[in-house]
């Protein structure tokens, strides 16, 4: 179906029985790779209607099928037969009931891959049945209770956000685990059942707002920490405007207004290099020096044994300096245009971005040219512009660019393709009576990986693949990059199941060591704009004249699968929701708000980065050829983006909900208060007859005002009671869970155990944690195969903590090993503590 035959999924067929997003956006990205996708919807097309189905179903053949008639039961069946994967996104059970057992055919075709997508987990009793709609996963995930810092601040609880977060990681994670099991089969031959359950995908999407360090040390607390703090044992309420919340913000983190009257916003915090440079461009630096800035020569040295107050480069910085560093800054940015601001930073690698919307985001230039925005000429809105793909392989992304529009088809159609796709497959896998039995193993026992990222999205990258077995190298430099809030504390998610090693690889010395671990890996990740990576001499030319079968995997922030004019520009996650207008539609236009949870865009590309990285491994694997896997903050962007990311002639205005004062996309998908709390409906006017069938809101459709009869009714009663009566009647609701409930109510102590058998909901406790403290986080638990193992959580080791074993399995001896330690060429650590106090 796509318009290029030679994509490295071709030849791999895939049945999509897929609804609203998560299921068809995971089929849509294997099909973007190349994939032929039959996509099936049930008579009378898809039940989201919103263009947005345009881009989930391109590059596919779609159909229409009552699954409850026998004739469309047995052609559906039919086409599952021509099959690789299957994918469906009910809720558990429902395929079965319809006829399409998928244990059944798996018995009978041990080649086929499943995936199944429900909202909760099949082995959640309390929630499973429940109808789980985007809102109700991320109500009942914690998704809109305490949404950040500035939300509690302003006693905005619960919040709405209108992103599909839980089906955006659902969605690459998905993906990824179906190519996973194809590489998988090409050695076996034999296929699995996988689970992915939003719910659990979500989870693991906030891991950084739900793992907590008991006894965390006062110097990582921001001075949000301390008035939240402040406020609530004082018992002065959490009202703070949004104009006054900005005076609590690190100067180095926050928005600031430009000459043209519009936002810029400014991500320089934990880094030296780079506040330094937004100081100086803006004009200030010298100022502030003569002024006494303190700087502080090791920030990783504990507090009390700093040679002076602060730093730039740490992250918080105290009040008397933010105070003083942020009114210069406030002042200097007036200077200039948003636009100038965003060139300026961009041009000197710092990170910054001016705000935009997403209208803007998808006219803008380089968005376009890079390929982050494709056109499709559609039958119903004519050229439309669309998010471009994913993730992609580096020099063989032209052919993703230009994908082509759903074509709606008969059965007859769609089973002559999938014929024709069988009929030219190239078999170069075990098949038959060499099918070899369920191995047990993870699908990367074979992969060893070189980590050279920073930050969240590389890390976390590497850190998704450890779940499958790869043996991850995380290399350092001796001298730190970060403060030990991102280069330390972030690690306690981003670096699980890794080793650590420490080296200097801008000395001779140093550079052999790395070039040695080089040789004795199968990949490298990176994260880094193309420009700097020549300049770390880290380049594909560099890299494959040391080893020239290496795989690469790269992330950026502004990357796409073409060169545009902000490819080199660095960033950050934060930069990505500025610029692409998830901060205009969390906080408004004219107030822009950091969408409330850490790392939104960071873990999903460290996610998509392993979508990349598994259709990498497929391709050489068939074929020999070793490609770079790519993937950017940008292209992430647009997947969380989905629901509103496009546009064509003709297109409503984008006035899609935004705003701090928004519960809700309307009267009937709204929040309301209960008589004891908070209830979220997600219904439509399509239900009202079911609606009226429950005490107490007979009269909801008699009345002009449906949201003022709905508060006035939902107030009387607790919100259980509702909830219960409203699920009675299958419409969709949820209790705001925080992530604090369900941290106490899911823990447990570490068992050696992946967490995979414990429902939606699934948290580790270490209470010997390497860092000193104990640790609670999420598990590894989102992806669930079948006859696949998933390798449980190894908590994070200390930074340098196997350079000496690591050293050693490259040929230094112990005398050469200690004579580089004296040197500083290899280290052990960063400071006196792991995390320093």
């Amino acid at each position: 179906m796509n318009n290029n035959n030679e994509l490295p999924l071709k030849g791999v067929r895939v049945v999509d029985f897929g609804q609203q997003i998560a299921g068809p956006a995971a089929a849509m990205a294997l099909a973007d790779f190349g994939a032929t996708v039959i996509h099936i919807d049930p008579p009378g097309g898809p039940t989201w209607k919103n263009p947005a189905n345009e881009i989930l179903n391109r590059n596919k053949l779609s159909l229409e099928l009552d699954l409850k008639s026998e004739e469309g039961l047995s052609q559906a069946l039919t086409l599952i037969d021509k099959a690789d994967i299957v994918i469906e996104n009910f809720r558990p059970g429902v395929m079965k009931k319809l006829g399409i057992d998928f244990e059944a055919l798996r018995l009978a075709r041990p080649e086929l891959i499943t995936l199944s997508i429900p909202g909760f987990a099949s082995n959640d009793t309390l929630r499973r049945e429940w109808k789980a709609t985007e809102a109700v996963v991320a109500a009942t995930c914690g998704g809109y209770t305490d949404m950040g810092f500035n939300r509690v601040l302003m006693g905005l609880n619960p919040s709405f956000s209108p992103l599909p977060l839980g089906s955006s990681y659902a969605t690459a994670l998905s993906a990824a685990s179906a190519v996973l099991a194809l590489y998988e089969r090409e050695k076996t031959g034999r296929g699995d059942h996988i689970e992915v359950p939003i719910a659990a995908a979500m989870m693991e999407g906030l891991s950084y707002n739900s793992y907590v360090i008991d006894g965390l040390p006062e110097r990582y607390k921001t001075m949000r920490e301390h008035e939240i703090e402040y406020r609530r044992n004082n018992n002065i309420p959490l009202n703070l405007s949004y104009e006054d919340l900005q005076e609590y913000l690190d100067p180095f983190y926050r928005t600031y207004e430009c000459a043209d009257g519009r936002k810029f916003y400014c991500v320089c915090p934990s880094h030296r290099n780079h506040a330094k440079r937004a100081l100086t461009v803006l004009g200030i630096y010298d100022e502030l020096v003569a002024e006494g800035l303190p700087e502080v020569a090791d920030l990783h040295l504990p507090i009390s044994e700093w040679d002076g107050e602060t730093s730039i480069g740490v992250y918080p910085l105290p009040k008397k300096w933010a105070d003083i560093i942020a009114a210069k800054m406030k002042a200097a940015f007036l200077t200039k245009t948003s636009e100038e601001w965003g060139r300026i930073f961009g041009e000197v690698s710092i990170p910054g971005a001016p705000h935009r919307t997403t209208e803007e985001w998808v006219q803008d230039e380089h968005t376009n040219a890079a390929g982050l925005i494709v056109e499709v000429d559609t039958p119903d809105y004519g050229i439309m512009k669309q998010p471009g793909p994913i993730a992609w392989l580096e020099n063989e992304a032209d052919a993703m660019l230009t994908p082509r529009a759903c074509r709606h088809v008969d059965f007859n159609e769609a089973l002559a393709e999938l014929n024709e796709v069988a009929a030219h497959e190239k078999v170069t896998r075990p098949t038959g009576a060499d099918i070899q039995p369920a191995s047990g193993k993870g699908w990367l026992e074979d992969l060893r990986i070189l980590d050279l990222t920073n930050v969240i999205a590389g890390p976390h990258s590497a850190a998704f693949l450890t779940r499958f077995g790869a043996e991850v190298i995380k290399l350092d430099p001796v001298t730190p990059l970060y403060d030990p809030l991102i280069g330390t504390m972030y690690t306690f998610q981003s670096g699980v199941n890794k080793r650590s090693a420490v080296v200097n690889i801008s000395t001779e010395e140093g550079r052999e060591i790395f070039n040695r671990l080089v040789r004795s890996v199968d990949m490298v990740v990176m994260n880094a704009p193309q420009r700097q990576i020549v300049q770390l001499g880290l380049d594909e030319e560099t890299l494959k004249s040391i080893k020239p079968d290496l795989l690469f995997c790269r992330l950026d922030c502004l990357g796409g699968p073409r060169v545009g004019p902000m490819s080199e520009y660095i960033g950050y996650d934060d930069i990505i929701q500025a610029i692409s207008g998830i901060m205009s539609r969390f906080g408004g236009i004219e107030t822009p708000e950091e969408h409330a949870h850490i790392g939104t865009l960071d873990v999903n590309c460290g996610f998509a980065a392993g979508l990349a990285t598994a259709v990498a491994l497929y391709q050489k694997l068939r074929t020999g050829k070793c490609s770079r896997a790519r993937t950017s903050l940008s292209a992430v962007t647009n997947l969380l983006q989905i629901p509103y990311c496009y546009d064509y002639a003709g297109r409503p205005p984008f006035n899609e909900p935004s705003g701090r004062g928004v519960m809700g996309f309307g009267p009937l998908a709204h929040f309301y208060k209960t008589s004891d709390g908070w209830i979220y409906l997600d219904s439509n006017s399509l239900e009202l007859e079911k609606i009226m069938a429950i005490e107490g809101l007979e009269g909801v459709g008699e009345v002009k005002d449906i949201q003022s009869f709905l508060t006035k009714q939902f107030a009387k009663a607790p919100s259980e009671y509702w909830t219960d009566k409203l699920r009675e009647n299958d419409i969709a609701a949820a209790i705001p869970e925080s992530i604090e409930h369900l941290r106490t109510e899911n823990s447990r102590l570490s068992d050696g155990t992946t967490g995979i058998d414990r429902g939606s909901f699934a948290f580790t406790i270490f209470p010997d944690h390497p860092c000193g403290h104990q640790v609670t986080q999420i598990d590894h638990y989102a992806i669930r195969p079948t006859e696949a193992a998933i390798r449980p959580l190894k908590p994070t080791e200390r930074t340098g903590h196997s350079t000496r074993e690591i050293v050693a399995e490259v040929g230094y001896d112990v005398a050469e090993i200690n004579s580089m330690l004296k040197r500083k060429i290899i280290g052990l650590g960063w400071g006196k503590e792991f995390l320093p106090s």
